[in-house]
């Protein structure tokens, strides 16, 4: 590569590839890949830049990967490509914010069966946002449903794009690449920047090396850095030397420095992934520049659970598993925790539902941990009636009910795509699960979106696995946190032989707390075995029980020895055996099983 970092500027070009979940992103990054041949056909593998194993399972992208590509145009120029594979789903919105700040354009990738729907919208204004130049794709065009004029109409009514722009494409079977390729390099602007100015370079991304410490992947505005500089992240003014800087090209290529306009990755000796905080400004220590860059955010979690391991000799493990896996995943935030039922465990936070699956199945498989999780719940924001305010999460924290004078949820707001056939049974759920219309409108004769304001502690119980059911997989959801609004809030406790079980108590609005507690002893009497003496069932608000199931016990036959004779004597027997079992249910535990934990989280199938 060149020496004079403004002479190489123009040859350079940054972009991002955004769609909704499964239009292809990560196929289209490996045909980009695999036709600049910096990976030999021998080490190739699908899902290139996906390098997790739940990645790979579950088709979706986690991590957000960056990629530098030598390509070659038609006339002869070698340009550098940086791109940014970036996650789609609403989880780690912020992460993809963060990644599209580093980019000048964005290829919007849009299936050619499905259409627009709803993260291809919320991605599509966030690179607006960014003001970044749009290069639309239709994907997948070699599919038997595939329907590309009507996905071309859906550009220009809903997205409000060209669409004789549109490059088509068949990621899987290599069509139209040359074509993608050919439109980054001269429909997206090269980058912008001041080689010689005071260094500032925009964190995007950050993962931990063992035998490294953290590696920050970052994009340079203006200046350059280099080994032996020393720098300073401008949120939390922590200072460190740096040891290496290079490229990604799958693997770390080392270089002598990264200058303006360029995306690479740099080691300093840092010891956790939580200072290097995605989003932040790195700056020299020594000549800083003038202000950071704009739009940082410290990601903050909006669910909430605690997790327990089965066995609690475990807790050492978990204890270690997660300080690993908070190496790599900043925005994991978790305290000690301790319930009578289950032992001691963690309370965690989490950005959303598919990042607890996330943290809990790498728990599970990277670390052989077998784990109970708590039901999720969303921080309240509590006002008491002596004037103090507290945020609380967690149910075992729940103030005593005279003492509170108004309780606050969070509200998001609900972006559904669905083909219009579905809008009466998605009116009903959203209605159903405490939820605002807000708006309506159509982007085709049979495709609308619907907007709704709902509590997110009603979308994070099983809102949409039911989405999805009502809608026959068409739906489609994305949604961002508002505010928090006065809400109605009770305590749902759950009783065995008229014990608490603190873990299955669950934080629930008052018109839901019957139907919930209902489900729970519904469940756990399906699960809990039958003993020697009655077990009753109880959900419980305070001393008010609002539902009940019993499981009814074993009975020896203890009158099978009198055949004939006085009545009386049989009566007699059976009076010893009721007052034993009165003394043995005094006296007796009840044992849960763990899989009735698990079906009461898991809530009512639908």
């Amino acid at each position: 590569m060149p020496d004079n970092p403004a002479k190489i500027m123009k040859n350079i070009r940054n972009f991002s590839i955004i769609a909704h979940i499964d239009h292809g992103k990560s196929t289209l990054s490996d045909r980009l890949i695999q036709s600049t041949d910096i990976v030999s056909a021998r080490d190739f593998q699908d899902q290139m830049l996906d390098n997790m194993d739940i990645e790979r399972e579950r088709g979706i992208t986690i991590k957000s990967q960056t990629i530098c590509l030598p390509y070659t145009a038609k006339d002869g120029t070698l340009y550098w490509l940086n791109l940014i594979d970036t996650p789609g789903h609403v989880d780690f919105s912020y992460e993809v914010s963060r990644a599209l700040a580093s980019c000048e354009g964005a290829l919007l990738l849009i299936d050619a069966s499905q259409g627009v729907e709803a993260q291809t919208l919320a991605n599509l204004y966030l690179a607006l946002e960014n003001n970044l130049e749009i290069i639309p794709v239709i994907n997948k065009i070699d599919l038997p449903s595939a329907n590309v004029e009507m996905v071309k109409l859906q550009i220009a009514e809903d997205l409000g794009l060209d669409p004789d722009t549109a490059i088509l494409a068949s990621a899987k079977n290599n069509i139209g690449v040359e074509e993608i390729l050919e439109a980054i390099v001269h429909r997206l602007p090269p980058p912008e920047g001041d080689p010689d100015a005071p260094a500032r370079a925009l964190i995007f991304d950050s993962h931990y090396d063992p035998f490294r410490g953290t590696v920050v992947h970052f994009r340079v505005f203006d200046g350059k850095i280099r080994p032996r500089d020393k720098i300073r992240f401008m949120s939390n003014n922590a200072a460190y030397t740096v040891e290496e800087v290079g490229i990604f090209q799958i693997k770390r290529v080392v270089q002598k420095e990264v200058a303006a306009g360029r995306v690479g990755y740099l080691i300093a000796g840092i010891k956790t992934v939580g200072d290097t905080r995605s989003g932040d400004t790195i700056t020299h220590k020594d000549r800083p520049c003038e202000a950071p860059m704009p739009g940082f955010i410290d990601p903050k979690p909006v669910v909430f659970s605690s997790m327990y391991p089965v066995s609690t000799d475990d807790y050492p493990e978990l204890t270690t598993a997660l300080e690993k896996l908070k190496l790599n995943d900043a925005s994991l935030v978790y305290e000690k925790d301790s319930s009578t039922a289950l032992g001691f465990g963690f309370r965690c936070g989490f950005l959303g539902l598919l990042h607890l699956e996330v943290v809990q199945e790498r728990l599970e498989r990277e670390y052989d941990l077998s784990l109970i999780i708590t039901a999720p719940s969303v921080r309240y924001e509590i006002e008491l009636t002596d004037g103090s305010t507290m945020m609380m999460e967690n149910p075992s924290l729940f103030p005593d009910p005279a003492g509170i004078a108004v309780t606050r949820e969070p509200y998001i707001r609900a972006s559904i795509m669905v083909p219009d056939k579905y809008m009466g049974p998605v009116m009903s759920l959203c209605l159903e699960r405490r939820g605002i219309n807000k708006n309506y409108q159509y982007f085709s004769s049979s495709r609308m979106e619907m907007i709704f304001e709902l509590p997110l502690a009603e979308v994070v119980y099983d809102f949409y696995d039911r989405l999805k059911t009502v809608t026959q997989g068409y739906g489609s959801f994305d949604y961002d946190i508002i505010d928090y609004r006065e809400t109605d809030i009770v305590k749902v406790d759950i009783l065995i032989n008229g014990e608490k079980v603190d873990a299955l108590s669950q934080l629930v609005h008052r018109d839901n707390a019957v139907y919930r507690a209902r489900v729970a002893c519904e469940k756990l009497r399906e699960e809990i075995p039958r003993h020697m003496f009655k077990i009753a069932i109880q959900g419980a608000i305070g001393a008010k029980v609002i539902a009940r199931e019993t499981i009814n016990p074993y009975r020896k036959d203890v009158t099978a020895k009198c055949y004939g004779g006085d009545i009386s004597r049989k009566r007699k027997l059976l009076e010893k055996q009721k007052k034993g079992k009165k003394r043995m249910k005094m006296a007796g535990n009840v044992e849960i099983p763990q899989n009735a934990f698990l079906s009461v989280l898991k809530g009512k199938e639908s």
